[in-house]
């Protein structure tokens, strides 16, 4: 019981993340899964066949809400499949510390990203997107959904920034499509774990609590969206992310404690200003926008 109530707030702070940023479930659930002690591909089967569930209701929503774009839709399915399906089977046929080595610097990386993308998102927004093409969303799809299945997450933070950099897309549009085409992708890799690693070595347990947690947490994810800005979100998820799997990875290494406790404690140093950086510019934006509705209002 007492394991189910903690996979239970493993599922609910993802889903936190998840709502919040529109991305991160599959990473954040796997990276607290991990610190747990549970095998690299048991926690990805688990999150996603949790993911099956949570997909599919945040698929149909935005269906509902006519944010689902279907020819976009259908473009990514099949590719995001293949490849969670091959992700899936790679991951399950890893040995040893190999696998959580491979994992933890995935989704290193992707804390990174994730903080590069949300400190730099005005820079990109500069840019000069070329027009997609039927060439663009075979790769993309296929290279995010084998990420997704083997490092425990990046369907998300790999879709949706390259799809928004594309001339002419909608951020509402894109969200959706890619969150209502994540259920194909989680459906794939979950069949792609049972064949490789067996059903009976999958706790159905863990993922029911996961699953739990990340339903209970979506009312409170939409609260934190209206009140929290996303990129101040982002750096503090994506932090946590960078050194929870840097500790995993130095394990590896033969680096000394008092080595790593300094590498951290200058994470530490460089995250704490950073994060008090981002709030300070997301106020200063909030405060321009504010005086902009109010001249629009006078004039």
């Amino acid at each position: 019981m007492e394991r189910f109530l903690i996979l239970a707030l493993v599922g609910l702070a993802a889903q936190l993340v998840d709502g919040s940023l529109g991305m991160g479930y599959g990473l954040t659930s796997t990276t607290l899964l991990l610190t747990a002690g549970i095998a690299p591909a048991i926690a990805s089967a688990s999150v996603h066949m949790a993911e099956v569930v949570t997909t599919a209701a945040s698929g149909m929503s935005h269906r509902r809400f006519g944010n689902v774009d279907k020819a976009m839709l259908r473009k990514l399915i099949i590719p995001g499949a293949i490849g969670a399906f091959a992700g899936a089977t790679f991951l399950s046929n890893l040995t040893g510390d190999n696998v959580r080595l491979y994992v933890s610097s995935f989704l290193l990386c992707l804390g990174l990203y994730i903080l590069a993308r949300f400190l730099f998102l005005n820079d990109a927004r500069k840019q000069k997107p070329k027009p997609p093409t039927n060439r663009f969303y075979a790769p993309l799809g296929f290279v995010a959904g084998f990420f997704d299945a083997s490092g425990g997450g990046g369907w998300g933070p790999i879709a949706t920034p390259a799809l928004l950099s594309q001339k002419g897309m909608q951020p509402r549009m894109v969200i959706g499509t890619v969150a209502a085409s994540e259920f194909a992708v989680a459906l794939s890799a979950t069949i792609g774990f049972m064949i490789s690693l067996g059903p009976e070595k999958i706790n159905w347990t863990w993922a029911g609590a996961i699953m739990l947690g990340g339903v209970i947490a979506a009312p409170i994810a939409a609260w934190i969206v209206k009140s929290l800005p996303t990129r101040v979100l982002a750096v503090i998820v994506s932090g946590m992310l960078i050194m929870t799997n840097l500790s995993a990875i130095l394990n590896y290494t033969t680096i000394s404690a008092g080595a790593e406790k300094i590498i951290f404690i200058a994470l530490v140093i460089i995250w704490i200003p950073l994060t008090g950086y981002m709030i300070k510019k997301e106020r200063k934006a909030s405060q321009k926008q504010h005086n902009m509705n109010a001249a629009e209002k006078t004039s």
